[in-house]
């Protein structure tokens, strides 16, 4: 079975940065994408930003420019830059490992952002 574990979250000032960090208990090599989700209160879960194996990435509109999606092979994790964070941005953020036959959650990591 799959762990991942996300790290990483805090509180920051609106503009200021943090990096979250999804460690896999498999090698992240091992699956088709990662990916890193987010769901604000009320709010349904959306997709942040994903990273396929072969490394094509893709982020969504309201992230492009100001969030980066990254592997570190030699931690094993998977990672997210965010930077220039909003008022939008507070969520609890997700990693997600998938494959056609495995779709695996993390716990989740808590960003809050202050005006």
């Amino acid at each position: 079975q799959v762990q991942l574990v996300e790290s990483g979250g805090g509180l920051v000032q609106a503009g200021g940065s943090l990096r979250l960090s999804c460690a896999a208990s498999g090698s992240i090599f091992s699956f088709d994408a990662m990916a890193w989700y987010r769901q604000a209160p009320g709010k349904q879960r959306d997709l942040v930003a994903i990273i396929s194996r072969g490394g094509s990435i893709s982020y969504a509109d309201s992230v492009k420019g100001r969030f980066t999606i990254s592997r570190d092979s030699a931690k094993n994790t998977v990672d997210q830059q965010m930077n220039s964070l909003k008022p939008e941005d507070p969520a609890v953020y997700y990693c997600n490992a998938r494959t056609l036959t495995l779709d695996a959650w993390g716990q989740g990591t808590l960003v809050a952002v202050s005006s």
